[in-house]
């Protein structure tokens, strides 16, 4: 079983979003959590409402440190944006790491419509970068680190 850990600052949006989307289309030996440095306590509501729009089950889902994890990941996968400053966190496990860097819509303003596009576009990009990392041939899903490390780099270039 391969555990690939979604990582951000709130664990409320993106690495939620991530996590549900990853466990929704992984196959078999392959499973996703997520987790944040300064976890809000809460899942996003627009991202569960999201979730549920996509068909994707959320229930059990919740916002949680990276204290509190009771394995350690193959894979983490960092998924903070540039948006407002935001650092990073730096998980300093002995794992294969990549950034997806997506901007964070619980940051984004307007009208409702303007706020749903931007949580729409963090499942649309995350969507297609966990469809090209599950399009892999086997070889490199299965391989050497540094190959898949490589791939998991070039789909951080992927938008939608």
């Amino acid at each position: 079983m391969k555990t690939v850990l979604f990582l951000c600052t709130g664990n409320s949006c993106r690495s939620i979003l991530a996590e549900a989307t990853f466990n929704h289309l992984a196959p078999s030996g392959w499973q996703a959590i997520s987790a944040g440095s300064k976890p809000t306590g809460e899942v996003h509501p627009r991202s569960l409402a999201l979730l549920a729009r996509e068909g994707i089950a959320c229930a059990g889902y919740h916002s949680k440190s990276w204290d509190s994890l009771a394995l350690t990941p193959d894979i983490v996968i960092t998924v903070c944006g540039s948006a407002a400053g935001e650092t990073c966190p730096a998980y300093l496990g002995p794992v294969l790491r990549a950034h997806w860097g997506v901007d964070d819509p619980a940051h984004a303003s307007g009208g409702e419509a303007r706020i749903d596009a931007s949580f729409m576009q963090a499942y649309a990009t995350l969507r297609a970068r966990i469809e090209a990392l599950f399009a892999l041939p086997a070889a490199t899903l299965d391989g050497p680190a540094h190959a898949l490390k490589r791939e998991l780099d070039r789909i951080a270039t992927l938008h939608q």
